[in-house]
């Protein structure tokens, strides 16, 4: 083994949670340098501010964009944007496993914590093999849908295919038309593709084989506590959306178009705000309460060891449950005949407030390089338009209502440092809640607080 793979691995070993930041950041760097080559170039040359600002979001699967992806850059750029989308959906530190797997060492306790945070929940996960199968599971999946979309359209070319495919199942949303998969609104076998790859790219690869496990079984195994709060929120809030936006824009977005079309783009807006990205209606001319209402599912996002950032579908099952036990004055927190750790519940609230204060705080800072020091008597600040960016880019969804290209390049870097935090912040933040300190030679006394 050769020193410099030697010291890279022992970098992994000792400090996971930083080297997949790095990863990340390098890689970013490296997509824009490639991006801003004559080569990548499409209409003409794309300035450094909008390369970086691609390579982050391919890398973070967000799919949020500056210029457009199908003319500004030409097949090879388009080839590196698909490149970061799968090196970014499959998470880097995939990679730096199967490297030392491939080098027969090795990863450390606190290496592992990162993968199992990332694709297995269940400890002591045989995460070597598993790697490989998550590879090769991926590869069929994306290559199944790429298969399912040129038939569907031939005319769109195998690329175009392949790269919708490979976007959808990592929940980058990128697209190569000007208008998203807006042209294919009433098109049932795209939209049914497209929603089933951003679905099973969203509910995490142990979920999927832990389902496919039960039902290809003789003998039926039971689900686990995991898998059934992924299914049941992810149904659960898959259904409301499609209701919601239905109401909401039956008399906007939706007024002339055949019932079973809105339906179909019903059902579609309320998969894609998951961290997908995708649409088929224009944000824009969304009403406040469907951004609202999107903004809510952005922020919770997919599941865990998904392709999807947000909070994730267990985050908000756990706090639903929360609130069920302290409104019934029950000191345990149970789902499904079981009762969730107080570990996992502190690490639930931990993350779920850290995600609101970035969000928050990311929205002030967005309006002060956006608007500066104006009264709000003397400009027109949509908030919620901001909003709805800024939590686009924590969840790494992608929607937006059209202000991305005309964001300044300070707001367009503020807007990279966030879909970088909400890219890596679910790893980071839960390897660093999950840490063991110390915890010291004694305790303060306890004393009570009103609460509500």
């Amino acid at each position: 083994m050769s020193p410099t793979r030697n010291k890279f691995l022992n970098l992994v070993n000792r400090h996971p949670a930083e080297v997949i930041a790095a990863s990340f950041m390098l890689t970013a760097l490296l997509g824009s340098l490639l991006l801003i080559t004559p080569a990548a170039a499409g209409k003409g040359p794309v300035g450094w501010v909008d390369a970086f600002f691609t390579a982050t979001s391919a890398v973070c699967v967000t799919g949020l964009i500056t210029v457009d992806t199908g003319t500004q850059f030409s097949p090879f750029g388009q080839a590196v944007i698909l490149g970061l989308i799968q090196a970014g959906g499959l998470g880097i530190m995939t990679y730096a496993v199967i490297l030392a797997t491939l080098s027969g060492r090795k990863i450390s306790l606190s290496g592992r914590t990162i993968m199992e945070q990332s694709f297995m929940p269940q400890p002591q996960a045989v995460i070597y093999g598993l790697t490989r199968i998550i590879v090769l599971s991926t590869l069929l999946i994306e290559g199944v849908g790429a298969v399912l979309l040129y038939l569907f359209h031939p005319g769109g070319g195998m690329f175009a295919a392949v790269f919708h495919s490979i976007s959808a199942f990592c929940n980058a949303g990128f697209s190569l038309y000007a208008d998203n998969l807006t042209r294919f609104r009433g098109h049932l076998g795209v939209n049914l593709t497209v929603t089933s790859l951003i679905i099973l790219g969203g509910l995490g690869f142990f979920v999927i084989f832990e389902v496919l496990h039960h039902v290809g079984s003789r003998k039926r195994h039971k689900l686990s506590l995991h898998t059934k709060l992924v299914l049941s929120v992810t149904i659960g809030l898959l259904l409301l959306g499609t209701v919601v936006f239905f109401v909401f824009e039956y008399d906007n977005l939706l007024r002339n178009l055949p019932l079973g079309e809105q339906v179909l783009a019903s059902y579609f807006q309320s998969v894609t705000p998951r961290t997908a990205g995708f649409n088929t209606v224009d944000y824009g001319k969304a009403t406040g309460a469907t951004l609202l209402f999107t903004i809510l599912l952005m922020f919770v996002g997919a599941s865990p060891g998904s392709t999807g950032g947000g909070v994730k579908t267990t985050s908000l099952g756990v706090m639903l449950a929360l609130a069920r036990s302290k409104l019934k004055g029950r000191e345990d927190v149970d789902i499904f005949r079981a009762t969730i750790s107080s570990r996992a519940v502190a690490r639930t609230l931990s993350v779920t407030i850290l995600a609101s204060f970035i969000i928050i705080m990311s929205l002030l800072a967005f309006l002060w390089v956006e608007i500066g020091p104006r009264p709000f008597t003397q400009h027109n600040v949509r908030v919620l338009e901001y909003l709805f960016e800024i939590t686009s880019a924590f969840g790494t969804v992608g929607l937006s209502t059209g202000i991305t290209a005309s964001l300044s390049a300070f707001g367009k870097l503020l807007l990279c440092a966030v879909m970088f935090i909400g890219r890596i912040g679910p790893l980071t933040i839960a390897h660093a809640v999950g840490r063991k300190y110390g915890q010291g030679k004694f305790r303060y006394p306890e004393e009570r607080v009103m609460i509500g």
